[in-house]
């Protein structure tokens, strides 16, 4: 009985693959790229199980267990740049992540197509622009003998060494991010404004309401499901910190306000002895640790009343 219901479903299985057949042809690409390059290199993830030696290989390397996991933790600098990646991404949920939803409902209150258009282009192009360019501009802008310094000292001020303070070096990130990623990001909100149905706005406006009360009261809780879904991801991404913009703004003066996680990662293995397995030891633990948060957000939504990314089993068994 068994082995006929297996049979069925396995033929029931390959019939809809073969009725849709383009579609799996259209999405093979994406897959085959994920196996190579996503899947495939997650073996050399047992090197936090190992010392690593090159002459060895990944797989002769002898095996040591935890041995790597209690060194990582016994190192100051690693708990130190856990907590500062987790300080900086704080700020980014706060300072950051607001500011495209705001950008998006601002960008959709303006009736004139092409001027639309336009805003959003300029919004759009710094995220095509690499840290190394921005960062170059950046420090052309605020170096002692900048632009902006230029511009204090003629108007009588002192110069003010922008670059080397760490007081000013958290604010910078925030501000340099959003100007680049806000208008990129942007465009998902759009996109999930435009499936808002238009009649609502329509009975809204023949009820007298105002712009701001349409904005408040259908625009926002239109895509409140995409947002819920951008912050699951945002705080399931905790631990990366956004090694590009930092590698490149942050210098001597900075290095310390600078080093997060992945800036620790590099430190110890490109400016040091290189130790392969203990830095293969701190990227699985960054990983396990977004994880659980990605997993941890997700539930919170969900006690909230919101959609979380997982469907619950409670909705699987209804359905």
């Amino acid at each position: 009985m068994e082995n006929t219901l297996l049979k069925k479903n396995n033929s029931s299985l390959i019939s809809r693959v073969l009725k849709s057949k383009e579609i799996y042809f259209l999405i093979l690409p994406g897959v085959i790229w994920y196996v190579i390059f996503a899947y495939v290199p997650m073996y050399g993830l047992s090197l936090a199980f190992k010392t690593y030696k090159a002459n060895l290989g990944i797989f002769g390397s002898p095996w040591v267990g935890f041995e790597n996991f209690t060194y990582v933790f016994r190192d100051p600098a690693f708990l130190e740049s856990v907590w500062r990646t987790l300080w900086i991404n704080l700020g980014r949920i706060l300072f950051q992540f607001p500011f495209p939803i705001l950008l998006a409902l601002l960008l959709n209150e303006i009736r004139m197509n092409r001027y639309k258009k336009a805003i959003q282009t300029v919004y759009t192009f710094p995220h095509f622009l690499s840290w190394i360019i921005v960062s170059s501009v950046l420090i052309n802008s605020l170096d002692m003998q900048g632009f902006v310094n230029g511009v204090i000292q003629l108007l009588g001020g002192d110069p003010v060494n922008f670059l080397g303070n760490t007081q000013i070096f958290r604010p910078l990130l925030y501000i340099t991010d959003n100007w680049k990623s806000a208008g990129w990001t942007m465009i998902i909100y759009l996109a999930a404004i435009t499936g808002i149905d238009t009649e609502q706005y329509e009975s809204a406006q023949l009820d007298g309401a105002t712009r701001f009360q349409i904005m408040r009261y259908i625009t926002l809780p239109g895509i409140q499901s995409t947002i819920v879904v951008m912050l699951i991801l945002t705080v399931g991404n905790l631990m990366n910190a956004g090694f590009d913009q930092i590698f490149n703004i942050s210098n001597a003066a900075t290095a310390k306000a600078g080093e997060i996680l992945d800036i620790y990662i590099y430190r110890i293995t490109f400016q040091s002895a290189a130790d392969f397995s203990f830095s293969s030891t701190v990227s699985l633990f960054r990983s396990v640790i977004n994880f659980a948060l990605l997993l941890f957000a997700d539930r919170v939504c969900k006690w909230m009343g919101a959609e979380g990314l997982f469907p619950s089993m409670k909705k699987k068994a209804r359905s």
